[in-house]
C-alpha cells in the first residue's frame, strides 16, 4: 500500500510553473498510489466553488483522472481554501475532511491537521480564524458576487501579508503544547500538517511530527509504505 500527502501548493495566476508541477506530480509519481492526501491550501485563494480560476481547470480534470483511476482523494481545508465545498468535491472526486482526522496509514495511525489551529502564539490570526471560519460569515460571504468576493479576500492578504510581516517566524509557527495536546487528545503519537512551510520529521516527547513543505523553488511529498514514511523533495518541472 502507498499512501502521499501533499499541502501547501498555494496554486495561482501568477505561478503557472506550480500548476504544471501539480499536473506532472499528478501523472507520475501520484500515478498508482493507493490514496493522496492534501493537507490545505491547494489554492493561494479559493471565494467559492462557483468561482474556479480558468486556469485550475486542468488541476479539477486531472484530480477527477486520478480518483477515477482508483486513487482514493482525500482534502483538508487550509487557512487559503476553506471555501473549498461539495460541487468542487463532486467535480474531482476529492473526500472533504475534519479540520483534524485520525487516519490508518501502512505502517501506523496518524493524526492529520493543516497546521494553523496548532500556531496558538499568533493570537490574532487565531481571530481572525475563528471568524473566517464561522458559518454565518461564509454563508455571507458566498452571497457577495464574485467581484465583491475577490475584493474581500484582497483586502484580507493584503492585511495579513502586512501583519505577518511585524511577526516574528517564533509567532507564527506551531505551539510545542498544543502540539503535544493535540496527539495526547487523540492517543496518537504521529502527527502530519503542513501550514508553516518549514519541511522537517521532529522527534518529540509525543511521538513524531512531520511537517510538509510548500511548493514554490522546489516540490514536497510524503510517502508512506508498510515500511515507513518519507519526506520527498524533487525539483518542479
Amino acid at each position: 500500500m502507498r499512501t502521499l500527502f501533499i499541502s501547501d501548493l498555494h496554486l495561482h495566476q501568477g505561478r503557472p510553473d506550480l500548476t504544471q508541477a501539480l499536473l506532472h506530480f499528478l501523472s507520475n509519481q501520484a500515478a498508482g498510489a493507493d490514496q493522496l492526501y492534501i493537507l490545505g491550501d491547494l489554492f493561494e485563494a479559493w471565494i467559492g466553488d462557483d468561482a474556479i480560476p480558468p486556469d485550475q481547470q486542468p488541476v479539477i480534470s486531472a484530480l477527477k483522472q486520478l480518483s477515477s483511476a482508483g486513487t482514493k482523494l482525500f482534502f483538508q481545508h487550509g487557512n487559503r481554501d476553506f471555501l473549498i465545498g461539495p460541487a468542487f468535491s463532486e467535480l474531482t472526486g476529492i473526500n472533504i475532511l475534519n479540520e483534524t482526522e485520525i487516519v490508518d496509514l501502512p505502517s501506523s495511525k496518524a493524526l492529520l491537521m493543516h497546521g494553523d489551529q496548532l500556531c496558538s502564539d499568533d493570537t490574532e490570526y487565531q481571530a481572525l480564524r475563528h471568524q473566517l471560519r464561522n458559518p454565518q460569515w461564509q454563508q455571507a460571504f458566498l452571497s457577495k458576487t464574485i467581484s465583491e468576493r475577490l475584493a474581500v479576500a484582497q483586502q484580507l492578504r493584503s492585511a495579513s501579508k502586512e501583519k505577518n510581516a511585524e511577526k516574528s517566524m517564533a509567532i507564527m509557527d506551531v505551539n510545542p503544547t498544543a502540539v503535544s495536546e493535540a496527539m495526547t487528545d487523540a492517543g496518537i503519537n504521529l502527527l502530519i500538517h503542513g501550514h508553516t512551510h518549514r519541511p522537517a520529521v521532529h522527534q518529540i516527547k509525543t511521538g513524531r511530527r512531520i511537517v510538509l513543505g510548500d511548493w514554490d523553488k522546489t516540490g514536497w511529498y510524503l510517502e508512506c509504505t508498510e515500511t515507513g514514511e518519507q519526506l520527498i523533495e524533487f525539483p518542479l518541472v
